[in-house]
């Protein structure tokens, strides 16, 4: 059974604890580092990324094409990726990728919940759900669409605007998330200076939806 919490300052386990990795759970890692969140609800927050290799979605914009080939990646064991995490005095950490869904990321978080930290998912929400999660980002792609599962178990919908039509795509997902979901449209990198004033229209008429910006970039943070 999937569980999914809401996002809370609750620690589970003492800090510092490694938990054995499952026998033979091994995950395409493509890069791990610790950071500030820079968009969404969480930006600003101190948090370690895990930035899992595979994808199949395929988004013409996507800034880390790199991430699609999995076996272009080293895999790690779990206890290798809790250890890490835990060389770094935050407690919050983002599995992204890639589309980190395309893995089976339950021994991953219940290691990580047990050595006390808290779970925050970064998905396209194209593959089932799995894992136990304190906090879910999902972002959809026109290229493959979220599964309904995921849909239901969003904390944050982000909605990434590359040109004007995804005003209307956007409003689409909306009304297939929970009314609790928190509603965010960032604007697409390299089409920022363009789309950022229409954007900023939108959410005025539109008052649920928020801004997100991609603070990472502006500030050069990696």
């Amino acid at each position: 059974m999937i569980s999914v919490n809401i996002l809370s300052s609750e620690i589970v386990a003492p800090i510092g604890a490694v938990p054995a990795s499952p026998a033979g759970v091994m995950l395409p890692v493509m890069e791990q580092f610790y950071t500030i969140q820079g968009e969404g609800y969480n930006t600003g927050r101190a948090a370690y990324f895990i930035r899992l290799g595979g994808c199949d979605v395929g988004c013409v914009w996507c800034d880390v094409k790199e991430s699609w080939d999995a076996d272009a990646h080293p895999r790690q064991a779990v206890a290798e990726l809790v250890a890490a995490v835990l060389a770094y005095p935050g407690r919050d950490v983002v599995i992204t990728g890639g589309e980190p869904l395309m893995h089976e990321l339950g021994p991953l978080t219940a290691a990580l919940h047990a050595a006390g930290c808290r779970t925050w998912l970064e998905t396209s929400g194209a593959h089932p759900l799995s894992g136990t999660w304190d906090w879910i980002c999902l972002s959809p792609k026109k290229f493959k669409a979220p599964l309904p599962e995921v849909l239901a178990t969003a904390h944050e919908l982000k909605v990434v605007v590359f040109n004007g039509h995804d005003f209307v795509w956007a409003e689409e997902h909306a009304a297939l998330v929970p009314a609790t979901t928190r509603l965010y449209l960032q604007p697409e990198w390299s089409r920022a200076a363009r789309m950022t004033p229409e954007l900023v229209e939108y959410v005025k008429q539109h008052p649920r939806w928020q801004v997100s910006l991609q603070t990472h970039k502006y500030l050069d943070i990696p």
